[in-house]
């Protein structure tokens, strides 16, 4: 075997093994030998307890590190961020959000199959969002699990949760904070709950997303944002 199909072959495999084990990958075949970290945020987000082992997840202990080295590699230009996620815990999700939030790094989020409550913050965290047509987001209030002890002050912890949730959203979109929360609190679309359901069309028009599109026009997005960033700091 030739040195060249060695190198192929490791390489392929070192990708298979990101995907395998994190769900990312290194992106650098383009036309523009740009290096594009691929970033899938999937399942449900697992805080500090374990889920089940036959729950798909997304572990912050493994996003925050992988995040602070992208920031800190010369060798990454940019970050997709793929969403298809059902939400989970709500301080993993908003640490992740605010972390994609700070990159120096151009950001592009693409939402496919579904980006639900906390997964909100997330996909407005990037520089530039996209949202396949047949996706979906729902925005709803906070909940809680467990041992629930009903006097004033847990329903204000509740509120200041749900209040540093819309803020950020709102701050990192065309939504205004009333707007969510209006949406969040509608009680006539969801089954057994309060909370609104926006399709891929709705969310751009709602301000929640820039755009629709899917994978190609994330792409071109994100080399966009590269070429202006290199341009800026030369």
């Amino acid at each position: 075997m030739s040195e060249e199909k060695k190198k192929e072959l490791e390489k392929t495999e070192k990708q298979n093994e990101q995907i395998e084990d994190m769900g990312q990958l290194d992106l650098s075949d383009n036309e523009k030998q740009y290096h594009i970290h691929l970033l899938s945020i999937i399942g449900e987000v697992e805080g500090h307890e374990s889920l089940p082992n036959n729950s798909k997840t997304t572990k912050y202990e493994h996003v925050l590190p992988k995040l602070a080295v992208i920031e800190d590699s010369k060798d990454v230009d940019g970050l997709l961020i793929l969403l298809n996620t059902v939400g989970g815990d709500v301080e993993a999700g908003l640490a992740i959000a605010e972390m994609i939030a700070s990159l120096s790094k151009p950001t592009v989020s693409l939402v496919l199959g579904g980006g639900h409550s906390i997964g909100v913050p997330m996909a407005v965290s990037a520089d530039y969002s996209f949202i396949v047509p047949s996706a979906t987001m729902v925005i709803h209030p906070v909940r809680s699990n467990g041992m629930f002890i009903g006097v004033m002050q847990s329903y204000k912890n509740i509120e200041k949760i749900q209040d540093r949730i819309t803020g950020f959203v709102s701050s990192h979109s065309r939504m205004s904070q009333e707007r969510i929360e209006e949406l969040m609190l509608d009680p006539t679309q969801l089954v057994k709950d309060v909370g609104t359901m926006l399709e891929g069309e709705e969310a751009v028009k709602e301000g929640l997303i820039d755009e629709v599109g899917g994978i190609s026009q994330s792409l071109e997005k994100l080399y966009e944002l590269i070429e202006k960033n290199r341009k800026n700091e030369g």
